[in-house]
């Protein structure tokens, strides 16, 4: 468990947090949310000792371990695998089957576990890192936009493993269903302050929602209040005979608190421009294959129609030619076969994840958005900027100061500069929060034109996907229906019980395979009877746990009481009181002290049976 107690955090003039508190008790997974620039990863460096807060306390307990994803890159081992049993336990230090199923899980092959780790992309690389946090089995476990280099196969592995972490849990991501499918609780950072709730996203902002909903109109009511009692004091003020009511409206007024209206928080909101289009088809793809030199090709013969208006949607592992296709589709790469017709009438504009490279940046952001289209004049351009949140100065920064999430905004940016009716879009969600993720989608889903989209985020899959391209097992296949209708009819083979894509008749088994069926099945039984017999053990463990933690809570809501009730005897002068709330202090100190020993043996004893149970399906193998 940590506890943060008023943690208060400024850079410069900017305060990012201020006095704030928060626990994080035994086994929850919290997502924490808020804005980009409202300090996030602030907060996790300041949790891993990475970064000193200004004030406060933050309290955790002696031999936590806190495991995160480090962005520096150092690989010491020649092996892809070696390197990732690096991040082993001590007492599991020859445990590579368990380094093995995260690897996998994160979309690394049985021949990329043999290879050299600097042979891989710097994406590739970041999951390796996660992979050696993973295995290393943390108290908390933190995780900073854990699927921006993952695909959507290895985010689907990863959520359900995260969905099962038998400890305590961190997470920020823009994905909001990844988020709301992983955590039991959400912690915000709104306005420099935290608030946590049990619950997903929605409830959260739900409850912000609210909460500034009645502050707004206690505000109203306040100011309402504050002008009558002027009014009446003004007005009776020269009356004797009413000298004791206006004192009293004196007094009141003196303790009405004045509330500060909300400052008012921008949101990214914007929509493209239509380009009017009269067509019923907007491209057609004819036999389009592509290969890189010395290189296996990454699709053949592929066929499809965009029809005006139409959504579809580019899905698959990463590697396997996503990004190359809308490349081909956006004439920056010359197909090795077949062919990409438009319509006469099209007008595209293409959006890369690693485009930003492309930004001048000794432009402002003004400068980059006017040189995005010839016939933009300034005010256009300023007022696109302010749709991007650059408004006033900010929109005269040079580029080369600005974060990853601001470029992508001024990469959507240049898009609205535009009028189109074809948007080729790779992953516009990176580096956005969850904010201008919804203002994305809306702006995505009110647009007139056609949009093909590679992404990995499946809440943009369900609310706009019609149509997929579909990469998977090696083969590229045009599935026609939504990313939902896909899921229902097998999708990635990843779900239990999920259909897989028949490839012929089935085999007869053998005996040696009905051997190995019937193998498994008792391996199967063994483990459901050791992890039975592990679960008897726990609850009463786990239930003392929660009745020893209820306690100390009570007890320290207590003892704030009583040190207030201490306060106002020491100003009264009563020494009788004084003498009997320190003995109560006293008492109430010493409960919490025993309480909290006796809470360190029953997490000591919940570990012992953690360990014994890994220990006794790691002899069993895989059922």
């Amino acid at each position: 468990m940590i506890a943060a107690e008023n943690l208060t955090k400024s850079y410069g003039g900017q305060i990012l947090f201020d006095a704030i508190s928060f626990k994080i008790n035994a086994r929850e997974r919290v997502g924490l949310v808020g804005r980009n620039g409202h300090g996030k990863t602030t907060l996790f460096r300041i949790l891993v000792g990475e970064e000193e807060f200004d004030g406060g306390a933050l309290a955790i307990p002696k031999g936590y371990r806190i495991g995160h994803v480090r962005q520096q890159i150092s690989f010491s081992r020649e092996t892809v695998l070696e390197e990732g049993m690096l991040g082993l336990p001590p007492t599991k230090a020859d445990h590579h089957w368990e380094v093995e199923k995260i690897l996998t899980g994160l979309g690394f092959s049985q021949t990329d576990l043999k290879r050299h780790p600097k042979e891989f992309s710097g994406g590739f690389q970041v999951r390796l890192n996660l992979a050696k946090v993973l295995v290393s089995e943390p108290d908390l476990l933190l995780l900073d936009e854990p699927t921006n280099y993952l695909d959507i196969t290895s985010i689907r592995w990863i959520e359900r493993f995260l969905t099962a972490w038998p400890r305590e849990l961190m997470v920020i991501t823009h994905d909001r269903g990844f988020m709301d499918r992983v955590v039991t609780h959400t912690l915000g950072i709104h306005r420099r302050k935290v608030r946590k709730i049990a619950g997903d996203t929605e409830k959260y902002y739900s409850q912000i929602a609210q909460d500034e909903e009645i502050f707004e109109k206690t505000r109203l009511n306040d100011e309402r209040r504050t002008k009558e009692i002027e009014q009446f004091i003004t007005r009776f003020r020269a009356k004797a005979r009413l000298a004791g009511l206006v004192q009293s409206r004196v007094k009141a007024l003196a303790k009405l608190e004045k509330k500060q209206k909300l400052e008012q928080l921008r949101d990214l909101d914007f929509s493209f421009r239509d380009l009017p289009f009269r067509g019923k088809q907007t491209l057609a793809v004819r036999e389009l294959s592509f290969a890189y030199p010395h290189r296996r090709p990454l699709f053949k013969d592929l066929d499809f129609v965009l029809h005006a208006g139409e959504r579809m949607c580019v899905v698959g592992p990463n590697g396997k030619g996503k990004t190359t296709l809308l490349q081909l589709l956006a004439g920056k790469l010359a197909p090795a076969a077949g062919s990409v017709v438009y319509h006469p009438g099209v007008a595209s504009g293409f959006y890369e994840q690693t485009n930003i490279q492309v930004l001048n940046d000794r432009y402002t952001v003004e400068e980059e958005i006017l040189h995005s289209h010839p016939d933009l004049d300034r005010q256009r351009a300023r007022n696109i900027c302010g749709a991007m949140m650059f408004d006033g100065d900010n929109a005269l920064k040079k580029i080369e100061v600005l974060s990853g999430g601001e470029k992508a905004r001024v990469m959507l940016g240049k898009l609205l500069a535009t009028p189109l009716n074809l948007l080729l879009l790779d992953e516009p969600s990176n580096h956005l929060d969850m904010e201008s993720c919804d203002a994305l989608l809306a702006a995505i889903d009110s647009f007139d034109g056609a949009v093909i989209m590679v992404t990995h985020n499946e809440m943009f899959l369900h609310a706009l996907a019609q149509r997929l391209v579909v990469f998977h097992q090696d083969r590229v296949t045009v599935f026609d229906g939504t990313y939902q209708e896909f899921l229902d009819k097998g999708g990635w083979g990843d779900e239990p019980g999920a259909a897989t894509p028949s490839k012929g008749a089935a085999e007869p088994a053998t005996p040696a395979a009905e051997e190995a069926k019937r193998n498994k099945k008792e391996l199967r039984r063994m483990r459901s009877t050791i992890v039975g017999e592990n679960a008897k053990l726990r609850k009463p463990v786990e239930t003392a746990i929660a009745e020893t933690e209820a306690f100390i809570e009570s007890e320290e809501r207590r003892l704030a009481r009583l040190n207030d009730e201490m306060v106002a005897a020491a100003q009264s002068k009563d020494g009788g009181r004084i003498q009997q709330l320190s003995q109560d202090i006293r008492q109430c100190q010493k409960n919490i002290d025993e309480k909290f020993a006796s809470l360190e043996g029953l997490y000591s004893r919940k570990e012992a049976l953690d360990a014994q149970l890994a220990a006794q399906l790691a002899e069993l193998g895989d059922a």
